[in-house]
């Protein structure tokens, strides 16, 4: 009988630790609720900011103020176009041209580089992205803007400008700085964040699906194509897009070689403007009236952009998810 009631009635210790860990188990989750509802808070602490700030710029110019290239500081006409048209291009230019490469460096890493290079190459790959944005700027401005002017732009005219329909993007003075040159720049940026973590989640695919496609006779790309990215789809994306924030919201390194110019031109040779480089040379100078709300509204726009990006990147992860369960 005593033996019965020792297993059935829980001791005064382990009634206390029980307490215990029920306090700590309710503290930890107030914690971590106070960390994400903080986050909210600050986002939407963002968002009120900036739309408070822009509202003087948006009541007066209104809806028309994103769609119209006017920015003349002395007759207080503002208009978004030229920046937000700046910003998409440049970040268009460097997606194009670092996920390829990105997507190369992961594979590589991860299925045909020998193991004595792995560790030297992946470690010189995420030393890339510990550069300073300035460090870029400085080298796209003397060093690569000079030589694409006088090796790149002529060639690039030479060939793709002299195509009916496609030649006026590559048209105008050689000059190196400009739209092009801030997206080359923006590309050797967001390189190694995207690659690092393709290369990453690359790895956590387990050996023994790549191995059964090996043994079945696939070729490299077959399994990099019908099991690695499958299985790694969502942190491909995710690398894209860490990229993509990092494109869109890149000052110091645009501010250097795009050119700075209040122009809207075809021409990605000619020079332009983004909202991170017009906010870095005006937001110091302007006065509170309609340049300073305009200042604003293409912070807001910045920002309508971004969550636009990261909306549609979520749309075609659930896309691919549901494709893929179709199929199975």
């Amino acid at each position: 009988m005593d033996i019965t009631q020792s297993h059935s009635a829980p001791t005064p210790q382990a009634t206390r630790i029980a307490k215990l860990q029920r306090v700590q188990d309710f503290l930890f989750y107030a914690i971590t609720q106070f960390f994400a509802v903080g986050v909210l808070i600050a986002l939407l602490g963002i968002i009120i900011s900036l739309v408070i700030n822009a509202w003087p710029a948006l009541s007066k110019f209104g809806i028309g103020f994103f769609f119209t290239s006017e920015w003349d500081i002395i007759n207080g006409e503002f208009g978004g176009l030229i920046a937000i048209y700046g910003t998409l291009a440049t970040s268009l230019i460097a997606l194009l041209i670092a996920v390829p490469l990105s997507f190369g460096i992961a594979v590589f890493l991860t299925e045909l580089c020998p193991n004595v290079l792995r560790r030297p190459l992946g470690t010189a790959v995420e030393l890339l992205a510990a550069v300073p944005s300035i460090i870029y700027g400085m080298f796209g401005l003397f060093i690569f803007a000079p030589l694409f002017a006088e090796y790149i732009q002529p060639a690039l005219a030479g060939t793709l400008g002299q195509i009916p329909g496609l030649g006026i993007l590559f048209s105008g003075a050689f000059n190196g700085i400009g739209i092009l040159c801030a997206g080359l720049i923006l590309a050797m940026m967001i390189l190694p964040f995207i690659a690092s973590v393709m290369r990453d989640v690359f790895e956590i695919v387990p050996p023994v699906l790549k191995e059964s496609a090996y043994g079945i006779g696939c070729t490299t790309w077959e399994v990099v194509r019908n099991v690695v990215l499958p299985y790694t789809k969502a942190g491909v994306i995710g690398g894209i897009m860490l990229g993509l924030g990092r494109a869109l919201g890149e000052t110091m390194a645009v501010t250097f070689v795009i050119g700075n110019a209040h122009r809207l031109s075809a021409s990605l040779f000619a020079p332009g403007n983004s909202i991170a480089s017009t906010l870095a040379n005006e937001f110091g100078e302007a006065e509170l009236g309609p340049h300073y709300s305009s200042l604003f509204a293409l912070g807001l726009a910045l920002f309508m952009i971004t969550f636009i990006v990261l909306a549609i990147a979520k749309w075609m992860l659930m896309s691919m998810e549901k494709k893929q369960g179709l199929k199975t």
